[in-house]
């Protein structure tokens, strides 16, 4: 068993050079420790999936809590999958900008990631176009 497990985060500085760093930092770290996932990320919001051993998930979402360029991270989703249930094997770290379809600036400020059920949390990720495979 895996664990899959999801935060939702504000950006501190955000800009292209910082997303570029923790983009590197992630990819190296967890090609390391045998995690897979994605980051939707914005100048409001970060919402990423962690998925991969359970310790070595816990390590990283710690390593993240302790970031400076994270304020008020928060776990949306944990839970254990199976390693057939990862959802982006392939990915040491997929990033998307976030686009419309993801909660608005206003849904984000009144806290509706924290209200989200895990189903919708999730399909946040199933929507980011070919999720399965690096581009």
């Amino acid at each position: 068993m895996l664990l899959q497990l999801v935060y939702a985060s504000r950006p501190f500085g955000f800009d292209a050079s910082t997303l570029t760093n923790i983009l590197f930092d992630a990819r190296r770290c967890n090609t390391r420790d045998g995690i897979t996932g994605a980051l939707i990320c914005r100048d409001d919001l970060f919402l990423q999936l962690l998925e991969g051993p359970e310790a070595a998930v816990e390590a990283a979402y710690a390593r993240i809590r302790a970031d400076d360029r994270h304020i008020e991270v928060r776990r949306l989703v944990r839970r254990k999958v199976g390693d057939h249930e990862r959802m982006f094997g392939a990915w040491a770290m997929r990033d998307d900008p976030a686009a419309s379809w993801v909660w608005s600036r206003a849904e984000v400020d009144a806290g509706v990631p924290e209200t989200a059920s895990e189903d919708e949390v999730l399909a946040m990720f199933r929507n980011l176009p070919d999720h399965d495979a690096p581009a």
